[in-house]
């Protein structure tokens, strides 16, 4: 390796330790304020914590237990929604692929268009507009707003499915016909299993989005009886608007361990399902 090459993979890997540092940060200062007195965690938040300020497990006793709506409800709703929403992406939209990807007349290949432009319309023109939808159409509980993420969710899933499912060769499905299978059974039995990878990367990609989710739970749900963890967090203050900020660090921490967790187990799987949906197009 020449002087040059080993000079510029030393810039590139500072360059993204600085930005790895930058992405820790935040996480890291979590995890050191869950464990701290509130008070402390105003003067000192990036201190660790020593004899005076350290609190225990006290921080997630009292935001678990704070107010009168439970933490772990909203821990169900979120597990509620989060699953129920991924489910559905992965089954409608893995089919619609495959349709469109096999059909491709031009009312196909128009739809492929809107689905992937989809993913560059902001939330924010749509919002206020979707919350009265859902209102009206009765979206707004925990088990008919994953509808709602089929929409927003769609657009990268067919993305990533139809770029796989135009490597798979057509004489299988062509030999599932000849054997009586007709279009639901082949998809089932011959293009659902080609797909796990792909379905595995998306599922992943879905469930740290939804999961993490606050605008669309808040703006669509009911939170007098329904309330995510996000939405739990955020409600998590006192009188005249004071907030536990150790109790709130400890729920953050809460929320975001399982997913986290969850990633660095599926990673390996995001990268080999994105690879596999993206190449060809």
């Amino acid at each position: 390796m020449s002087q040059r090459a080993r000079r510029s993979r030393r810039l590139l890997t500072g360059l993204f330790s600085v930005i790895a540092a930058g992405y820790v940060l935040p996480v890291a200062v979590v995890v050191i304020n869950a464990f701290k007195k509130n008070s402390f965690v105003k003067t000192e938040t990036f201190s660790l914590p020593d004899a005076e300020s350290f609190a225990g497990f006290e921080n997630f006793v009292k935001g678990m237990t704070f107010g009168n709506y439970p933490f772990v409800k909203s821990v169900l709703y979120s597990l509620t929604i989060t699953l129920l929403s991924v489910g559905l992406i992965l089954l409608c939209t893995s089919m619609a692929a495959w349709y469109m990807a096999r059909v491709n007349n031009r009312f196909c290949r128009m739809l492929y268009y809107l689905f992937v432009f989809s993913m560059v319309v902001p939330f924010q023109m749509v919002m206020f507009t979707l919350s009265k939808t859902a209102d009206r159409l009765g979206l707004n509980t925990p088990w008919t707003i994953p509808v709602v993420y089929l929409g927003f969710g769609a657009g990268l899933a067919v993305f990533l499915f139809s770029g796989f499912v135009k490597s798979i060769p057509r004489e299988l499905e062509q030999a599932a016909s000849i054997d009586g299978c007709g279009p639901i059974r082949t998809y089932f039995h011959v293009v659902m299993p080609l797909l796990r990878p792909t379905m595995i990367s998306v599922g992943i990609l879905e469930i740290m989005w939804i999961w993490n989710d606050y605008l669309l739970p808040y703006l669509v749900l009911d939170r007098n009886d329904y309330m995510t963890i996000p939405i739990h967090i955020q409600y998590l203050q006192g009188s005249y608007g004071a907030v536990d900020l150790g109790a709130t660090m400890a729920l953050i921490l809460l929320s975001i361990l399982p997913v986290v967790v969850f990633y660095l187990l599926c990673q390996k799987h995001i990268i080999k399902g994105v690879a596999a949906g993206a190449v060809k197009g």
